[in-house]
Parts: C-alpha cells; structure tokens; sequence
C-alpha cells in the first residue's frame, strides 16, 4: 500500500497536484483543505496517500495529514454509499476536528453542508462512524450552561468546543480556530487559539 508520497510539485489544481518523485509524475487527488497548504510548484511536497483501485480506475488520494488520510479512508470503507468523490467534497467543506464534533453529537446539520451529503446519508455517517471514530464512546459536559461533547481532544478541538460554548456556530468555530492554528503554528495553546479565534 502506498502510504505516503513525496517530490517536487509540478502543478496543482483546487482538488489535484502532480507530484515528480525520480522523474515520474503522480496525479494525487486532494481536497480543497490540502490545496491551501500546497507550496508553490518546484517546491518539495509530502502528502499521506491512499491508493483507490475499482474496477473502473485506480487513483491515488492525497493529504496534508495523517488524520485527514485516516479519516477518508474510513469514510470510503465504512460507510455505505460514500465513495472517494463523495468522500473528497466532504473534507474539503470541514476539517477532520468539526466532522468528528458533528459525529460525536450527532449534528446532522452541519454535516448536511458537505455537497452530496443529505439528511439520511448525514445519519448514517452518525450511526456508522460514532464508534469507530470514538471506541471509547462520548460524553456530554456543560460549559456555560450549554451541552459540549467532550473526548479526547487536541487543541484545536478544545478551542473549537469554547467557541461553540461561547455562542459560535460549529463551522464558523472550525474556520476561526483552522485559521489562528495557521498562523501560530502546531504548537499554539488552547487559550492561544481562542483568543486569536476571538480576534479574527
């Protein structure tokens, strides 16, 4: 299994790169979110990789994360009736963090955003993916007198869960907190992240 591919980028597109490793050139199938980190073309490139093989064609899809690679991959193979295009407009409309907060409290809502999802495809992610996305299960805490899932967590998804607490909307809280993460870095606090969050 290929599992990670690295080279220079020869182009990009919103959903593909073509990667040069010794002289072949790999079309990569990417979302939207890893498209926005791609260097420039001629610059050395590392993306996590699934490789996809129907009986209609074999494609290579590509992510800026381990995370992001993991948790398309779960979505083509255990989910019915997502398959890699289905799979690639869903994260490219939410980070891997706001997909496993609607999992986790089964928000339908927000899943419904993703293009292709509807409401019964937006349940079975719930019902199909709550225990595999968290095997130990999910609790409930209340964080200014509002319900807040709450799992393991990174920081990112510790500061997207104040801001949900604070009044935001989860997708509004997953692109303010996507963009402070940005900036300061991977290395960023949880209070680091809401009060860039706020300041944004």
């Amino acid at each position: 299994m290929i599992v990670q591919i690295q080279g220079e980028l020869l182009e990009s597109s919103p959903l593909a790169a073509v990667i040069d490793v010794n002289g072949l050139g790999y079309e990569v199938h990417i979302p939207l979110t890893t498209a926005e980190k791609l260097p420039a073309p001629g610059a050395n490139v590392r993306l996590h990789t699934l490789a996809v093989y129907r009986e209609d064609g074999h494609n290579l899809y590509g992510f800026w994360t381990r995370d992001e690679r993991d948790f398309f991959r779960l979505l083509v193979e255990k989910v019915s009736g997502i398959g890699p295009r289905i799979a690639l407009n869903i994260l490219s409309k939410l980070s891997v963090d706001t997909l496993k907060h609607a999992i986790a409290s089964g928000d339908i809502v927000t899943l419904t955003k993703c293009p292709g999802i509807g409401k019964k495809t937006a349940e079975r992610l719930v019902i199909e993916l709550r225990d595999k996305v968290f095997p130990g299960g999910v609790t409930t805490v209340t964080a200014g007198g509002t319900p807040v899932v709450a799992f393991p967590n990174t920081p990112e998804q510790d500061a997207i869960a104040a801001l949900v607490a604070l009044g935001y909307k989860l997708p509004d809280a997953d692109k303010a907190v996507k963009k402070a993460s940005l900036s300061l870095g991977a290395t960023a606090s949880v209070e680091t992240l809401i009060r860039a969050s706020l300041g944004n």
